[in-house]
């Protein structure tokens, strides 16, 4: 499919985080797009006047929406700020795609869920999210599909990476640090390494036009699941680390926020309409692991 100027313009919002930053390490390797990657310095997503301005001067084909509050803890408290960058946000952007005939990808999190489930969530599975980070962030995705027709929403879970703050670098940092460290192993889902999901999401903008006009919703995450303790014991198998890790329910590491205790998400659906080969988790963090120890990120 030939791309005129503008669907070849693509805008990374929340470009500091972990998938914009993945992105902006593959941008190199997709010398078909024009990026403009943006943080919240260069555009305040929740500044309505703001997002439409960028994009009249911009005018990008596509944006993608990186940016997010993720404080799952802190946004107990801190409410409003969760609400306004994770869904007011949602809704500026949505509405100036529209304005724009724009395609907008905003991402979404396994946390709209409420986990009692026993089966991966398929993408029609009824929401309830359990905290507030879940509910603002449920909140964006209804005003990303009410402001703009035209958008790809995609949920995943469990996010890590070279970059930024994420488990599997807290747990390399813990390990180096300690003896014995204690994880959860009641809590269930599928981990996933941005990289990859950054891959997946430049794919589909270069296949959308599969895209099918009703249920624009998709879950993506790596293969398979497991839960926090194996995760540990798997980093700690790559790593070679001495440290002991030690199985707790959740019930002993009580946090602000309450956490879905299975949020695996099914991802038949956006494999097959986009044609996309999704790596294991396995294979995700072996990855991730060897970029880490070779001085990446």
């Amino acid at each position: 499919m030939s791309l005129n100027n503008k669907e070849n313009t693509i805008l990374v919002t929340g470009s500091a985080g972990q998938l914009g930053s993945e992105l902006r390490d593959l941008a190199p390797s997709f010398p078909q797009y024009r990026f403009l990657f943006t943080d919240r310095n260069e555009l305040d997503i929740t500044d309505q006047e703001a997002v439409s301005r960028f994009f009249e001067e911009h005018q990008p084909g596509v944006c993608i929406n990186c940016g997010a509050y993720t404080a799952v803890d802190k946004a107990e408290s801190e409410t409003e700020k969760a609400f306004a960058v994770n869904a007011e946000a949602a809704g500026n952007l949505a509405s100036a795609c529209r304005e724009n005939n724009s395609l907008l990808i905003q991402i979404s999190t396994d946390y709209v869920f409420d986990g009692i489930a026993s089966t991966p969530y398929r993408e029609d599975h009824p929401v309830s999210p359990l905290n507030v980070y879940g509910a603002s962030k449920l909140k964006g995705e209804q005003l990303a599909l009410q402001n703009n027709p035209a958008t790809i929403l995609i949920r995943t879970s469990w996010v890590y990476s070279s970059h930024g703050h994420n488990f599997v670098k807290t747990m390399l940092r813990l390990m180096n640090e300690k003896d014995s460290i204690n994880v959860v192993d009641d809590q269930w889902g599928s981990p996933t390494y941005a990289a990859d999901l950054a891959t997946s999401i430049l794919q589909i903008i270069g296949r959308r036009s599969a895209l099918p006009q009703e249920n624009p919703v998709y879950h993506y995450c790596n293969n398979g699941f497991t839960n926090w303790f194996e995760f540990t014991k798997a980093i700690k198998e790559f790593t070679g680390s001495s440290c002991k890790i030690n199985p707790i329910p959740t019930s002993a590491y009580p946090t602000a926020a309450k956490r879905p205790a299975y949020s695996v998400l099914n991802t038949d659906k956006i494999s097959k309409t986009f044609q996309l080969e999704i790596p294991s988790w396995q294979d995700g963090l072996e990855r991730c692991l060897k970029r880490l120890m070779e001085g990446g990120a």
